[in-house]
This record gives C-alpha cells, structure tokens and sequence, in this order.
C-alpha cells in the first residue's frame, strides 16, 4: 500500500512539478519577448529621433537657403546694370560745353547709383591700396619705385560687391618693383 500511496503522491505532485515546469519556460519565454520588444523599441525610437533631427536640419537648411536666395535676387539684374553706370561714369569725364547737359548726366546718375546702392551695391576704393587678386583684376602692370609692390596705381573700370559679395573685380593697373 504504501506503494500505491506514494505512486498517487508523486500523481499529484507531478502537475505541480509540470506546470512550475512549465510557468518557468513560459515566464522566460515572455521576458526574452519583453526584452526583443524592448530593444525594437529603442531602436525604433532612436531612428525616429534622428529623423526627426535630419528633418529639422533639413528645414533650416531650406530656410537659409530661402533667405539667400530672396536676398541676393537682385544681384543678376544689379550686374546688368554696371555697364549702364560706367557708360555714366565715362561720360561725366569727358568735358562738355553744355553746363545743363551735364548736370541732368550727373543727376540721373546720382539717382541710379542711389537706387542700385539702396539695392545693395557698394562699390570698391582700389586706388593706393595694396594688390590683391581676389577683388582685383590686373590688366597692366608698370615698373615703379616711388610705391610698395604690388600696389594698385589706376582704377581703370571700378569693382563692386553687392551686400558684401564681390559682384565684379575691378581692373586695374598695378605698379610693380622693378
């Protein structure tokens, strides 16, 4: 009997032992889930985030790049107006017998100055000043002694910069050591 009784004991430990058994694989088996889930999760996260930050890069970006665009519009338009303001320029040299002639040629040119410098042209003082091949264009050079080498001795056609861009170089001739 006591066999008997010991074989219904072990009967009924045996559910007990299956479903700890059983509870433990399962308990692990959802927590490695969890953990996958976890880890998807933060991978998931960390792309969104660095999405998100590539998209707001993007929009300053475009931004920027907006503004620059809005604000150097006029630069063509300006260009294709210089050849217009040194044709004045030329002409207010040359001497006239007609008084009121040149004074309409002198204020038609302060107007057009003034409105392309409201636009944002600034021209460039090159005369006397050091040469320098990024503003400037050196179309003669002359041997000299009496200035510091190399340094500009004529302006022959004036340089300008629009909103502080270089527009166009101005052209120069420049006096060297000999």
């Amino acid at each position: 009997m006591n066999d008997e009784k010991e074989v219904a004991e072990s009967a009924e430990n045996e559910p007990a032992a299956v479903e700890a058994a059983d509870g433990a694989a399962l308990l692990e088996a959802v927590t490695g889930e969890r953990d996958q889930l976890a880890k998807e999760k933060a991978e998931l996260y960390d792309q969104f985030l660095r999405r998100t930050a590539e998209f707001e890069n993007l929009r300053r970006r475009n931004q920027r790049e907006r503004a620059e665009i809005l604000e150097f519009a006029g630069m063509e338009v300006v260009r294709e107006l210089l050849p217009i303001l040194d044709d004045f320029e030329r002409a207010l040299k040359s001497p006239s017998s007609d008084k009121e002639y040149e004074k309409g040629m002198q204020l038609i040119y302060g107007r057009l100055f003034s409105a392309l410098h409201k636009a944002g042209l600034e021209p460039m003082d090159s005369e006397g000043r050091k040469f320098d091949p990024h503003v400037h264009h050196a179309v003669e050079t002359v041997e000299s002694t009496e200035v510091e080498d190399p340094t500009v001795i004529e302006e022959l056609q004036r340089g300008y910069n629009f909103k502080g861009r270089l527009l166009r170089a101005a052209m120069v001739k420049v006096a060297v050591r000999p």
